[in-house]
């Protein structure tokens, strides 16, 4: 499967389709505020993880009462409730695809095409439920079951392998070592303006003066490492936020939370003191 799914990372005749469905996607889910709700910027954390957890589970659930006795109806009932709540997932997964890099596309049209396939078998099940022939629809539901449990393990490759919708940014405090970082002159700092400055020789952050008080932030997007330090300084909804030049994900300068994606996870602020004139700087 390892191999499989780096070929499939590398294959650019899927580009063809996912270029035709990517432009089909972004054209349909026009409104930004719809783009960032299915993002889930309102939480502060993709969605689409989250909302799997409700197919999946009842679609886990249905198989286990199908291998007991007398639970027709109730299998019935989850394999139901696990079809209608797959669609939002799935249009919240496709929404967070479009905006990914070409090689997690790939990946990810994989992941989907699986899902729909699972998604088929699962609604063939109900519909075989429903007619009474339950034998057929619990040899559809397992086959289903099965489908999308493929699908969820290259979701996991499209994740965990490939970063995909992860916080891109946070790896760099990892590698930030304890104790204060001197970081600019107070004195030499110019209001209202991104200024790029780094940490440890190579841990890129960006800082912005706002009166008398600085906020120091990762550069790195964590949407797709995108510089934010060559970014646009926006005020959105009353704060003011930097735009990321490569995708549009838009973070408050006075708090890191995310305002617009396509980037789910909010931006680490640095905790800042001011030293004998010196803007200084830590790990959180």
């Amino acid at each position: 499967m390892r191999a499989l799914l780096t070929k499939v990372e590398q294959d650019s005749r899927l580009d063809r389709a996912g270029d035709r469905l990517q432009k089909v996607v972004l054209g349909t889910l026009r409104p930004r505020r719809l783009r960032d709700l299915l993002h889930g910027v309102t939480l502060g954390h993709p969605l689409h993880p989250a909302m799997v957890q409700v197919p999946v589970g009842a679609w886990i659930s249905a198989a286990v009462l199908d291998l007991m006795p007398g639970q027709r109806r109730p299998a019935t009932v989850l394999v139901g409730l696990g079809t209608v709540s797959a669609l939002p997932a799935a249009v919240a997964g496709l929404n967070d695809w479009a905006a990914l890099a070409r090689d997690q596309r790939r990946v990810g049209l994989v992941h989907a095409a699986a899902n729909t396939v699972g998604m088929t078998l699962y609604a063939g099940s109900l519909a075989a439920r429903l007619s009474g022939r339950h034998g057929m629809g619990r040899a559809l539901g397992f086959l289903g079951l099965s489908t999308v449990s493929l699908g969820a393990y290259i979701g996991g490759h499209l994740a965990y392998k490939q970063g995909a919708q992860v916080n891109q940014s946070v790896s760099e405090l990892h590698r930030m070592t304890d104790g204060w970082h001197s970081l600019a002159d107070m004195a030499t700092l110019p209001q209202r303006t991104l200024i790029t400055r780094e940490v440890d020789d190579d841990i890129s952050v960006i800082l912005y003066r706002h009166g008398d008080e600085v906020t120091v932030m990762l550069e790195r997007c964590p949407h797709q490492s995108g510089p934010l330090g060559e970014g646009e300084v926006q005020e959105i909804d009353g704060h003011a936020c930097v735009v990321c030049p490569w995708h549009g994900s838009a973070f408050r300068l006075n708090g890191g939370e995310v305002v617009q994606g396509p980037s789910g996870n909010d931006q680490q602020i640095l905790p800042t003191r001011i030293q004998d004139g010196v803007l200084q700087t830590r790990l959180p």
